[in-house]
């Protein structure tokens, strides 16, 4: 038995992916809001944040995109804004044995909130 599996074998393959997909978006959020980013950092910044949550556990893959129109209303002396939820659009797919989950945030209009939610799981 693998050391993490005695920890985890009270859940399914399913509910595993799920997990380490939504932890992995909490951590994405809670780490990086209030980052400085500007249209000139933007493409860099959505970059680092993939690469570094692609290296938790399970996590096949992170796409993240910020949105350039907000930034481009930026107008303050510094030419810089703080990131924060209405901005990003993430999508991670976390891989455990046979089971996928797709864990997404994006900001929904009707709810004027950035939403974490699962949006597929096979």
């Amino acid at each position: 038995m693998e050391v993490d599996e005695k920890y985890f074998k009270n859940i399914s393959h399913r509910e595993r992916a799920i997990f380490e997909g939504a932890i992995t978006m909490g951590a994405l959020f809670h780490q990086f809001d209030g980052t400085p980013v500007n249209l000139q950092s933007v493409e860099l910044l959505e970059k680092a944040m993939s690469e570094a949550m692609e290296l938790q556990p399970c996590i096949d893959k992170v796409e993240v995109t910020v949105n350039r129109e907000m930034l481009k209303d930026i107008e303050n002396e510094f030419q810089y804004t703080s990131i924060n939820g209405n901005m990003l659009d993430v999508r991670v797919v976390s891989i455990f044995e046979d089971s996928q989950a797709v864990i997404r945030m994006k900001f929904i209009e009707e709810l004027a909130y950035p939403l974490m939610y699962v949006e597929k799981v096979e």
